[in-house]
């Protein structure tokens, strides 16, 4: 699959998060997506679940529909440590994301005690050397762990890696002095646009990051700065969810939107690393 830039694109699965991961798979080969995002453990209780553990049917599909794209899947999500026991919770996902070829594990910290939540990153992290699996911590605007540097310090500390997503990168303020700090720790970056103003309270910074947010390129983020502030060949997924424009185009058609619009937001970061290169 042949993209205007260097990097590998990818469709996230909240970009689409009541398709299954074997029809996700199928959806994105078909839009011209080089791999996916695989919600392995839900994340809200209305979400439907999807078990990819191994011996599963839905496993067996989706390796079977992998094997006839080519599309692979990159990363698997996701996980909030909030401070409890959830070691058994990530050793399942790992054995999915092991079995379905994944090198990471998104996750966000919601836990306010700082020492216990390394604490836990570090554990995760040498669990996760026998899968074959890095966890990649996120910075959300709404949680506890909300910024690139906090976010970046918990991974240094750990041995793990940080998931740069546009929307919350945009949302709690970074900058591009906090990219350049932490860009050895990023392993892949979240695309997606929105409106320049954050939202005025907590729960609608939760209903935008995960139902609503906008097609890259049309909206009030700096996706080509973003984009072009990382090596050439750091993979992008695009994480779009929109319940409104998937009922109007339909999943493949949405699949499509999304990748003809990050094909131009990367066709741009290109140009701007190439301009800054003379």
């Amino acid at each position: 699959m042949n993209t205007p830039s260097r990097r590998q694109v990818g469709l996230a699965q909240l970009s689409l998060v009541g398709t299954a991961p074997p029809d996700l798979v199928t959806i994105a080969a078909e839009a011209g997506f080089d791999f996916i995002g695989a919600r392995v453990r839900p994340v809200t209780a209305t979400e439907r679940a999807y078990d990819l553990q191994p011996g599963s049917p839905m496993l067996k599909e989706a390796l079977a529909r992998m094997r006839d794209t080519g599309v692979t899947v990159k990363d698997i999500e996701f996980l909030l440590l909030d401070g409890s026991d959830q070691r058994e919770a990530w050793l399942r996902m790992m054995e999915a994301g092991q079995a379905l070829g994944a090198g990471s594990l998104t996750v966000a910290g919601a836990d306010p005690d700082t020492a216990r939540l390394a604490d836990t990153l570090a554990r995760m992290t040498e669990d996760g050397r026998g899968f074959g699996i890095v966890p990649t911590l996120e910075p959300i605007s709404y949680q506890a762990v909300h910024s690139i540097p906090a976010a970046a310090d918990l991974a240094r500390a750990a041995g793990c890696k940080i998931v740069v997503d546009a929307l919350h990168f945009n949302r709690f303020g970074g900058t591009f002095e906090q990219l350049a700090a932490g860009a050895d720790l990023v392993p892949l970056l979240q695309l997606c646009d929105g409106p320049a103003e954050r939202p005025a309270s907590r729960e609608d910074l939760v209903a935008e990051s995960r139902s609503e947010r906008g097609v890259p390129g049309e909206g009030g983020f700096d996706l080509e700065a973003l984009v072009a502030a990382f090596p050439a060949t750091t993979p992008v997924s695009v994480e779009t969810p929109s319940d409104r424009r998937v009922a109007q185009l339909g999943e493949p058609g949405w699949a499509r939107t999304l990748k003809a619009a990050a094909d131009a937001v990367l066709a741009a970061a290109e140009n701007l690393q190439e301009a800054g290169t003379k």
